[in-house]
């Protein structure tokens, strides 16, 4: 390897993944050399990555593509007047989008008898959106596959806390669905509150409704059960998966995914819900 090019190496390395690019440059002092080249990490960076930068919130700086391509690795990129946040992952240079509160269609979000805008320090956009009351909780959010990385599975995640004053998030499911073009995947999610002992509570006090909406839905045929359960996130909020796609590499790349998390069926109030927005990320790669 010693003998050839610097120019033929990189062109070599820029066939394996980021992270193989850094071992190998321990390897000796060609693979060290050629590893910084912007022949690799131009491909490693998305097609669009100018648009990204252009769209911006705030400037980007950097001198070379790699140095670029650890930028998006590293902190969330707000873009599009900071209503969606970009970024890599660092391992594969998959591309991932959060669409914040206002990038989705919320029924009712524009009347603050039920919900309001707030700003919450720990939320990387400006506004959260927060539910004061509601008994049908709709949440709908969409983006182009031509957006994402080619040959990856993606997972989608509502991301979401709930307040001290939460009441009746948790009594029935929130019924999820995933679309592009035909095909659809549907399922279930719960927005569990944190406080266990709270939780109890609501669920004897609503008890007998919870058995007579559970035989409503069995008697309509509806047997969807389980559902994904919430978990903690490392910036402080909590996400609940709303399902998962696969991007491919033909013609489905130039269409768009629909994601959306509705409970209509339970007709019972509910509130204290709070939405940061919908996390589209990368799950793995497919070969």
């Amino acid at each position: 390897m010693n003998a050839l090019p610097e120019s033929c190496v990189s062109a070599i390395l820029s066939f394996v993944s980021p992270a193989n690019v850094c071992r190998l440059s321990l390897v000796s002092s060609t693979f060290l050399s050629a590893a910084d080249s912007d022949i690799i990490w131009a491909r490693f960076l998305p097609s669009d990555h100018a648009d990204i930068v252009f769209r911006s919130a705030a400037p980007v700086e950097f001198s070379s593509k790699k140095e670029l391509f650890l930028w998006l690795c590293q902190r969330p990129l707000l873009i599009d007047g900071g209503r969606k946040s970009f970024k890599l992952e660092r391992s594969s240079g998959a591309v991932s989008y959060v669409l914040s509160a206002r990038e989705l269609s919320i029924n009712w979000s524009d009347d603050p008898a039920h919900w309001i805008w707030k700003t919450l320090p720990e939320s990387r956009f400006k506004e959260v959106a927060e539910l004061r009351t509601i008994d049908r909780l709709q949440i709908e959010g969409s983006i182009k596959t031509n957006a994402l990385s080619p040959n990856t599975l993606y997972g989608t995640h509502l991301i979401f806390k709930v307040s001290d004053r939460a009441f009746g998030l948790d009594l029935m499911p929130l019924e999820t669905s995933i679309e592009m073009g035909s095909w659809v995947r549907q399922g279930t999610a719960r927005l569990q509150h944190p406080d266990q002992k709270k939780r109890h509570l609501e669920g004897l006090m609503y008890a007998n409704r919870l058995e007579m909406v559970r035989k409503h839905w069995e008697a309509e045929g509806d047997h969807r059960g389980g559902g994904g359960v919430p978990s903690e996130r490392g910036d402080g909020w909590m996400e609940v998966e709303v399902g998962e796609f696969l991007v491919g590499s033909g013609g489905e790349r130039d269409g768009e995914v629909r994601m959306s998390l509705r409970e209509v069926k339970g007709y019972q109030l509910k509130g204290g819900l709070e939405v940061e927005g919908i996390e589209v990320r990368p799950k793995s790669l497919v070969q």
